[in-house]
């Protein structure tokens, strides 16, 4: 084990809050003869996969899925794209100066001491999995899970496990072969494997098993429409049969398209004209999918969109028992909550579930769990299709009671919410990068090189500027529940020196009781002076002492893994785990990979905070590598020595971080 350097900097910035009231919340829900039985479906394991060569191969990006799923949503491959939710519209659609909101300078928690960090996956390691019969994707959504010496990392669309000094123990699975589908992609003859994403995975201590969950959307395998969409699309659940990540998992699939197939409710999601026409061409689809647990049961929040169509139709409420799960029972029930017209008349959006360290869960009204919420982005207002105020001052506090019914055959939980005011938070600009070496852009602007290595011709969009991060919307990220409060995060516009960057707004909350309403504890802004911090994580010890993780990234940093600590007194100074080797050069980032959709530099879309002990382990994306275009063109091409791919240089890094003593 080695104690890795960090850099300890004084320009974080906060904001504490000054008023806390409750608005009146909307209406309730309640899941009383909304169960459904949901059967086993084999079992796995992780094995580690060939590895390919790496050569660029045509197709190199799945299209034709919108910007529903973090790959590229382009016509490279010749696909038609279709309709899908676009979980971002940050790019060059921030709040403006006069929505980001000032920060003041604070400071309340003591810097944190870095035990250990190490390189996770990295997007070479995703595109060469499986003998290389994957796409590029972008971004990795980072799920990250840790219990009895194992961290287990999972990202789009690969996996693995490492002892705690950061030794690979498995291998790099690739997502397809641990779900039992065939490859993402085999190029020749043509066969389109289901096309799996946003993964997240979790440790349960009180049951000694792991879950890992993501959402699968199925296609057409075969020409002359291979990788079209049929619009069946499902939440895909393995749980561990012992307390081991490295022996057999049982697998749950559950349908999630929402249009009265299979067992699923009808939402009646709209669809459009079609150049391939869907099996399921009603579907909605289940979207962004995340995690959470309490003492009784299994939850999984989805944002449900027409996949076909415009429209958004509320987050989506997955309830399992935790205890069934655990125990691999052949069927379990699944109990589903809607959330469409719940917050008077509009929806909920991302409800992040809580997870709870060390068995720390809530038991009042037989069970509780909670979740945080906001309401800034278009989806929260309407259904979605119009332009909202993006922008907000309002945080929302959801539970769900009665979950020790999850254990019977007719479950009978009950989900409200309650409205607090916060600091306002809005929509934030994209993120500048350090200059630096970007390879790739320099061959799509280079007219040989486009035509003999990337494109068999020149870039028409050249010359291609040097791309700024996405900086995610309003949405909530990692939520958990830890020393009797809600801990969160999400991002926000803010306001440094004058000038508008993207920040993060904290919260932690006191959830409601018989008593009164959820309270406001405290709420603050980080920021950092001239540069970017994007995409928080939160994980809280019981003794609350936590710690936000986070890409920073401008003028002044490359993406790099960065953290501060946090506790209900505020937050600490900016502390980078790795500081970035390079700047981001995917292809998201360039127009070319795109078309016909504006470019969208994909980035993060979340990371993840967990806590172990007395420690906390982290995980960001950065860039750990950088080279020059004459060694990106240098054979193999486009492979810098064996540090990235020709269209693609992400990296992850995980780090053990040792938290403050709480009370």
């Amino acid at each position: 084990m080695f104690r890795h350097r960090f850099l300890t900097s004084s320009a974080v910035l906060a904001v504490l809050a000054s008023a806390v009231t409750v608005a009146p919340a909307g209406a309730a829900a309640t899941s009383s003869g909304g169960t459904r039985m949901i059967s086993a479906g084999g079992t796995t394991a992780l094995h580690a996969t060939a590895t390919g060569s790496g050569a660029l191969a045509q197709p190199e990006i799945r299209s034709g899925l919108g910007d529903s799923a973090g790959v590229g949503t382009g016509s490279v491959s010749g696909m038609p794209a279709v309709k899908g939710p676009n979980r971002s519209q940050s790019s060059e659609h921030g709040s403006g100066s006069s929505d980001g909101q000032t920060a003041g300078a604070q400071t309340a928690a003591a810097a944190l001491q870095v035990v250990t960090s190490f390189n996770g996956l990295n997007h070479r390691q995703q595109r060469l999995a499986n003998g290389g019969n994957q796409f590029s994707v972008e971004p990795p959504d980072q799920g990250l899970c840790v219990g009895n010496g194992f961290i287990l990392e999972t990202v789009n669309d690969v996996m693995n496990v490492y002892d705690s000094s950061g030794t690979s123990l498995k291998g790099v699975t690739d997502l397809n072969s641990f779900y039992g589908y065939p490859p993402a992609i085999i190029r020749s003859p043509r066969f389109d494997g289901p096309f799996v994403t946003d993964p997240s995975c979790y440790f349960d201590k009180a049951t000694q098993r792991w879950f890992h969950v993501v959402l699968t959307l199925d296609v057409k395998p075969l020409q002359p429409h291979a990788g079209a969409l049929e619009g069946s699309n499902h939440l895909d659940i393995a749980v561990s049969q012992t307390a081991s990540p490295l022996g057999t998992w049982t697998i749950y699939r559950i349908p999630v398209q929402d249009d009265g197939t299979m067992g699923t409710p009808n939402h009646h999601c709209t669809t459009s004209p079609y150049v391939i026409t869907p099996d399921n061409p009603n579907a909605c689809i289940g979207d962004y999918p995340h995690i959470g647990a309490d003492a009784n049961g299994f939850y999984i929040t989805t944002n449900e969109y027409a996949l076909f169509g415009p429209e958004f139709h509320g987050a989506q409420l997955y309830a399992l028992s935790k205890r069934a799960l655990a125990r691999n029972d052949s069927s379990v029930g699944l109990t589903q909550i809607s959330t469409q017209g719940l917050d008077n008349g509009n929806s909920g959006f991302t409800l992040w579930p809580a997870v709870a360290p060390a068995d720390h869960y809530a038991t009042a009204n037989r069970g509780t769990e909670y979740f945080l919420s906001s309401n800034a982005a278009d989806e929260a207002h309407g259904d979605g299709t119009a332009i909202g105020p993006r922008t907000s001052k309002q945080l929302l506090v959801w539970s769900l009671t009665n979950t020790a019914s999850l254990d019977s055959a007719s479950p009978t939980i009950h989900l409200s919410h309650s409205v607090l005011s916060v600091g306002r938070y809005a929509f934030p600009p994209s993120s500048v990068q350090k200059v630096g070496s970007t390879p790739l852009r320099d061959c799509l602007n280079d007219a040989s090189c486009a035509t003999t290595f990337l494109l068999g011709a020149p870039d028409p969009h050249a010359p291609n500027p040097e791309y700024k991060l996405d900086s995610n919307d309003t949405r909530m990220q990692q939520v958990v529940y830890a020393n009797g409060k809600l801990w969160g995060a999400l991002d926000t516009a803010i306001k440094v020196d004058g000038k508008v960057q993207a920040g993060i707004e904290w919260f932690a909350v006191r959830p409601s009781s018989e008593e009164n309403g959820a309270q406001l504890v405290n709420q603050g802004y980080l920021a950092v002076k001239r540069n970017n911090v994007i995409y928080p994580a939160v994980a809280v010890t019981p003794g609350g002492e936590g710690v936000i993780a986070f890409t920073l990234v401008g003028p002044d940093h490359y993406p790099s893994a960065a953290f501060a600590s946090i506790n209900a007194a505020g937050v600490g100074p900016v502390q980078v785990a790795a500081e970035g080797l390079g700047p981001a050069d995917g292809f998201s980032g360039y127009q070319v990979y795109n078309d016909p959709n504006p470019n969208r530099p994909r980035w993060g879309d979340y990371g993840a905070a967990v806590v172990d002990g007395s420690d906390i382990w982290i995980a960001s994306e950065y860039i750990g590598q950088t080279c020059t275009f004459s060694s990106y063109v240098a054979a193999p091409f486009g492979s810098c020595n064996g540090t990235r791919t020709s269209l693609g240089n992400w990296y992850t890094r995980i780090t053990r971080v040792h938290a403050a003593q709480g009370d």
